[in-house]
């Protein structure tokens, strides 16, 4: 299966989306858009950012979990990795969307 970007729609009635791995594992989420067309758009800033290390950032949560943000040129936060156990499965995931998101296909489930 190949990488692909799944947009979805919130109980809200918002949207979002999710990176999944060609192993279908999800490695990165958006934050809410209110429409499918600005989804879209955070789709192509995710693609657009996703070769530049210089924009991924990593993180720990209040758990101790560590995680990554992956940011656009406006340092605005356009995906955020999974909770992991440790910094090397924090570095795989960034590899994960770095290898994946710039060719990922589009699947639209809203």
């Amino acid at each position: 299966m190949p990488a692909k970007f799944k947009i979805n729609r919130a109980k809200n009635g918002s949207f979002y989306f999710n990176l999944l791995a060609a192993n279908g594992e999800i490695v990165l989420t958006s934050q809410m858009y209110a429409s499918k067309a600005t989804a879209k758009k955070g789709i192509a800033s995710v693609q657009n950012n996703a070769s530049e290390p210089n924009q991924f950032e990593s993180l720990t949560n209040k758990a101790g979990k560590h995680y990554f943000v992956l940011k656009a040129k406006n340092r605005q936060v356009v995906g955020t990795g999974q909770a992991y156990s440790g910094s090397t499965a924090v570095k795989n995931g960034i590899k994960s969307v770095t290898k994946n998101a710039p060719q990922a296909l589009i699947e639209d489930e809203s």
